[in-house]
């Protein structure tokens, strides 16, 4: 089995008598991206600073690459590439000399990728950041992040102030981290960018980790809504029972696990008016904690 590159093991945060964070134990192994969801307040921003040792932990550790987050910060550092959910950036340089400078400090020198990243990213890497909105600031500190192949990736809500079209870019940039062996670990409450990378989410609620979600499972799941005109089955596809799902005005909702064939062969003998198929996706897990 592959060893994590991050790991926690009931990581809490106090302040005073507020738990931000209580007994988190969650991993991340090379080659994954982990999501981590739940609304602002859940404790999200709050684990990722922990991971990165800008916190000290109230009780509990975090680890990246076996070095300890809060004892040897210097060295789990060098592992990650962090972009925080709020950016405070060198304003008086131009977006190619902090790219350049943030490398530097970690021994390297970017070359080509740069500039092809920078293409992809629709940015102008020569420009002042004085002279960028705030959403070009953003996407200058991603490149800055996604240009070091350090072992892991961490976004703290990526995707702030980015139109449609470059979040695209940025998940698809994820993707291709996770195929260079690069694990990553990201912060979001947008259900939709979450399924669409993620190999596995992690819910949290309130400084809890009440659910945690392997996407392949739940990619295999389809809901069916169909409205009839004649009488309701009796069974569900394959002869199984129609269990949960509900028929009511002659409308059959229902959630199907299964090969698709199964499914459609069943819903062609039915007396259907109108049919919807959709992925099962993460909103009815997401309810469920959240409402």
């Amino acid at each position: 089995m592959t060893e994590p590159i991050l790991a926690t093991e009931s990581l809490t945060k106090d302040y005073g008598s507020f738990r931000a964070l209580s007994a988190l134990t969650l991993s991340v192994a090379p080659g994954e991206v982990v999501g981590l969801l739940g609304p602002n307040g859940s404790g999200k921003s709050t684990a990722l600073r922990l991971m990165l040792g800008f916190l000290r932990p109230t009780s509990g550790r975090a680890t990246i690459g076996g070095f300890d987050c809060w004892t040897n910060s210097v060295e789990t550092r060098k592992r990650v590439a962090y972009l925080p959910g709020e950016l405070r950036l060198y304003d008086t340089m131009t977006g190619r000399r902090l790219v350049t400078f943030l490398a530097q400090l970690r021994g390297d020198t970017p070359g080509a990728e740069v500039d092809d990243l920078a293409r992809k990213l629709d940015i102008d890497v020569d420009k002042p950041l004085t002279q960028m909105s705030s959403g070009m600031k953003r996407k200058v500190a991603l490149l800055a992040v996604l240009v070091p192949k350090v072992p892991l990736i961490i976004l703290d809500e990526p995707t702030n102030t980015l139109d449609p079209t470059m979040r695209d870019e940025l998940l698809d940039q994820l993707k291709a981290a996770r195929a260079r062996g690069q694990a990553v670990l990201f912060s979001s409450h947008v259900l939709q960018e979450v399924e669409a990378v993620c190999d596995r989410v992690a819910v949290l609620r309130r400084g809890e980790l009440v659910h945690v979600q392997e996407m392949s499972e739940l990619r295999e799941g389809r809901v069916v809504s169909a409205w009839l005109t004649g009488d309701a089955p009796a069974t569900g596809p394959g002869g199984s029972e129609l269990g949960e799902n509900t028929i009511a005005d002659g409308r059959l909702q229902m959630t199907f696990r299964g090969p698709l064939p199964v499914l459609l062969d069943w819903l062609a003998k039915q007396p259907l008016a109108d049919l919807v198929i959709e992925p099962q996706g993460l909103s009815p897990i997401y309810k469920k904690y959240h409402g």
